[in-house]
């Protein structure tokens, strides 16, 4: 499981999104203090954990990598538009892009899967051919 490079991937994009649960956005604004952010939030720690447990199901694996990089980019939209909307300009933090790093993180996870489930479908196909010649 720990020697495929997907799994080091999503096991970043794990603690990346736990790590928010603990820090904030902005000066004295935490993440979880916003209940849809707490929601998201919530959301893609559950999805990079089931993707990084569910090793033996590559394509189920691959799909939830797909949908947490989809509800990271999401909360940085969010995060985006909150930051242009806010009238007082709070000087937002370094943790703010942290969805930007767990979205590209979840995408070259689920690419590396796909790529093994081909190269898997791929040798068992000439398996399959080999015997059929026998």
């Amino acid at each position: 499981m720990w020697q495929r490079i997907q799994t080091l991937y999503l096991a970043v994009a794990t603690v990346l999104s736990a790590v928010l649960f603990f820090v904030n956005k902005a000066e004295g604004v935490r993440m979880i203090s916003y209940i849809p952010y707490l929601i998201l939030l919530i959301i893609i720690t559950l999805l990079n954990l089931i993707a990084l447990t569910s090793w033996t199901h590559r394509v189920f694996q691959a799909r939830t990598a797909v949908l947490s990089s989809i509800f990271c980019l999401a909360l940085q939209i969010w995060l985006v538009v909150d930051f242009f909307v806010t009238g007082n300009d709070p000087l937002f933090r370094l943790p703010s892009l942290f969805p930007v790093v767990i979205l590209i993180l979840d995408a070259l996870a689920a690419s590396n899967i796909w790529a093994d489930e081909l190269m898997v479908r791929s040798s068992s196909r000439l398996r399959a051919a080999k015997r059929k010649g026998r």
